[in-house]
C-alpha cells in the first residue's frame, strides 16, 4: 500500500448522548460543520474521548455512519475499533472499510494485556487483515491501556507481515521511542502526535499531524502554534504551548478531557450531552465554576477572536463567545 503522509490536525470527536445516555447523532452535522471551519483536516472516531468502550458494537457503527454521511467529502475519517474483544475489532474494521472510512486504528487490549510485541502483533494483525484496503494505525497509549510495548518494536514487526500498517497515534511521553519511530525505514510511516499539550515537543522532533480531543475547540490556537514554530518564533510558540497547558489543567480539575470537554463543547453550542457511567457528569455548580475558569484564563475571547480572524466562525456553529450563554 502506498502510505500517505498525513498532515495538520485530525480531532477526536466526543460522541453525543442525549440526557437518558442514548445516541444523539442528530448533533454530528452541526459538529462536523464546526470543525471543518476550525480548520482540521480529519477526525479520529470513537477512540478515548469518544467513549468508545462505553458503547456496543452496533452503536459504534452507527456512529461512524453518521460522521461519513456528513463529512467524508470534507475531513478524512479514521475510526478507531479497538476492543478487549478481537472479533468485536474484526468486525468493526470491516465495516469501516465497507462503509468508506478513510482508515482505521486500534488500541491494545486492557484487561488480558499482551506481555511482548510479539503477542501485541499477533491480536492486531487480524484486525488489520479485515480492512485490508484502508490504513492502519496503531494506537499506542499505555496509560490508559497498562501495555508499555515500544511502538518502535511494533513499526519493526508490522511493517513485515502487516501490509496496510500506516503508522501509530503516539500518546506517550516517550519520546526517545517517537524519534525511533519517525525515523523508521527512511520516515516512511505517520507517527501522529497524541497529547495535545506536548504538541511542540513532538513537531520538534518532526511530527507532522497529530491527533487529540482538545482540537475540538481550541485547534486555530494549535495552528497559530504551528505556525509559530515553523517561523522559527520558538518564544511564541513556547508561550501558545504554555497556554494550552493551562487549559489541559482545568480539564484536568474538572475530571479530565472526556468529562470537562464534553460540558466545553456545550458552553460553545455542541451539545454532546453527559458521558456514560462510570464517567460521572459534573454537578450544576462544578459546570458554572468551569466556565468561570475559563473566562478568568480568557479562553472564549481568545478563541473567538481566532475564529472571527480566520473568518471560520459561524452564527449558529462555534459561537465561542458566550454571548447567548
Amino acid at each position: 500500500m502506498n502510505i500517505e503522509k498525513l498532515k495538520g490536525l485530525v480531532a477526536a470527536p466526543y460522541t453525543p448522548f442525549d440526557g437518558n445516555g442514548e445516541l444523539n447523532l442528530m448533533q454530528i452535522e452541526k459538529y462536523a460543520e464546526h470543525l471543518v471551519r476550525s480548520g482540521v483536516t480529519g477526525i479520529f472516531v470513537c477512540g478515548t474521548t469518544g467513549e468508545c468502550l462505553s458503547m456496543t458494537a452496533d452503536e459504534r457503527k452507527l456512529v461512524l455512519e453518521k460522521w461519513l454521511s456528513v463529512a467524508h467529502q470534507k475531513l478524512r475519517i479514521i475510526c478507531h475499533v479497538g476492543s478487549n474483544c478481537l472479533s468485536e475489532s474484526k468486525e468493526l474494521a470491516a465495516h469501516a472499510q465497507d462503509q468508506g472510512a478513510y482508515g482505521v486504528g486500534c488500541f491494545a487490549p486492557m484487561f488480558f494485556k499482551p506481555s511482548n510485541s510479539r503477542d501485541l502483533l499477533a491480536f492486531l494483525k487480524p484486525i488489520a487483515d479485515a480492512a485490508p484496503e484502508i490504513p492502519f494505525f496503531y494506537y499506542q497509549f499505555p496509560s490508559l491501556t497498562g501495555v508499555d510495548v515500544k511502538a518502535s518494536e511494533v513499526f519493526a514487526m508490522a511493517s513485515e507481515s502487516i501490509p496496510n500498517f500506516a503508522g501509530v497515534k503516539f500518546t506517550h511521553s516517550d519520546f526517545y521511542d517517537m524519534q525511533k519511530c519517525l525515523s523508521f525505514d527512511d520516515c516512511r510511516y505517520n507517527v501522529l502526535n497524541g497529547f495535545d499539550e506536548m504538541l511542540l515537543c513532538g513537531l520538534s522532533l518532526g511530527v507532522q499531524a497529530a491527533v487529540g480531543s482538545t482540537y475540538n475547540f481550541m485547534a486555530p490556537l494549535y495552528y497559530d502554534l504551528w505556525d509559530a514554530f515553523t517561523r522559527g518564533d520558538l518564544e511564541r510558540a513556547r508561550t501558545l504551548q504554555r497556554y494550552s497547558v493551562s487549559v489541559v489543567d482545568i480539564l484536568v480539575r474538572y475530571r479530565g478531557s472526556t468529562i470537562a470537554g464534553k460540558n466545553i463543547m456545550d458552553l460553545i453550542g455542541i451539545n454532546c450531552g453527559p458521558c456514560r457511567l462510570p464517567l460521572r457528569d459534573l454537578s450544576a455548580s462544578e459546570k458554572e465554576s468551569l466556565k468561570r475558569d475559563l473566562t478568568e484564563l480568557d479562553f472564549f475571547n481568545r478563541m473567538n477572536n481566532y475564529y472571527v480572524k480566520n473568518e471560520i466562525r459561524s452564527d449558529h456553529v462555534g459561537d465561542l463567545s458566550l454571548s447567548k450563554k
